[in-house]
């Protein structure tokens, strides 16, 4: 099998100083894998430089779907069905749900295709549909969360990359999105999660990666990494 994303060598730098250092992983068709790694590691800089929001890489190549996309403008990107969540949510505050859901459709042509989107993304998030006239801005985080990943979903992505989508948010909350990103890859698409909830992240990882100051340093399953003690008590938290 073919991976659906490769990178290969990867450098990317801000000015002078290099984020990222021959950075070299693969997702598979229908994985979930996760990247784990500490604050500053360079996991969100790797995950903007695939889908295009940083510009020119410093070096290596990003391949999706056998076609490289290193040198693609983000809308072509977005094009192929590469999806990207972005970290803080980022949903626009003034627009109602069904706005901010419906600015994800931008490439979407047929409207009874949105309109079949659309449905996808409230029977996975009921709230959404109960809030749809409501201005995003006033929602609660767990809901922006939600917005984010459906909006993300209205363009029916094949690669949904996920960054830190449990960030600041409440235990119960946390657990309702770990649960639905299972059920969005079990609707077949595959999944890239940089998560700092290592212990959750794992949980529903098929693969697991580890980020140290913009070089990845392990890989494995996420069952190895679970009962890896350095793993453990680095990044779970388990002495």
């Amino acid at each position: 099998m073919e991976p659906i994303l490769k990178i290969e060598h990867l450098d990317f730098y801000y000015d002078k100083i290099q984020a990222l250092e021959k950075v070299f992983f693969e997702v598979y068709p229908g994985e979930i894998v996760t990247m784990i790694g500490s604050n500053g590691a360079g996991k969100t800089t790797l995950l903007r430089s695939i889908s295009g929001l940083l510009g020119k890489i410093g070096g290596g190549s990003i391949t999706f779907e056998g076609q490289r996309i290193d040198k693609l403008p983000p809308h072509h990107i977005a094009a192929l069905r590469l999806g990207q969540v972005l970290e803080g949510r980022l949903v626009f505050p003034q627009l109602t749900v069904k706005e901010n859901l419906m600015m994800g459709a931008f490439l979407q042509k047929d409207n009874n295709f949105i309109k079949g989107r659309l449905e996808y993304c409230y029977n996975l998030f009921p709230r959404l549909k109960e809030r749809e006239s409501q201005n995003a801005g006033t929602l609660s985080g767990g809901e922006q969360q939600m917005v984010a990943v459906a909006r993300a979903l209205m363009g029916t992505p094949k690669l949904l990359m996920l960054d830190e989508p449990s960030m600041g948010l409440a235990p119960l909350v946390i657990k309702d999105i770990f649960s639905t990103i299972e059920k969005i890859n079990k609707d077949g698409v595959t999944i890239l999660l940089v998560e700092q909830n290592a212990k959750s992240a794992l949980k529903i990882a098929n693969r697991a990666y580890v980020m140290e100051i913009g070089k990845l340093v392990m890989e494995g399953s996420a069952e190895e990494f679970i009962h890896n003690d350095s793993i453990k008590k680095t990044y779970l938290g388990i002495s």
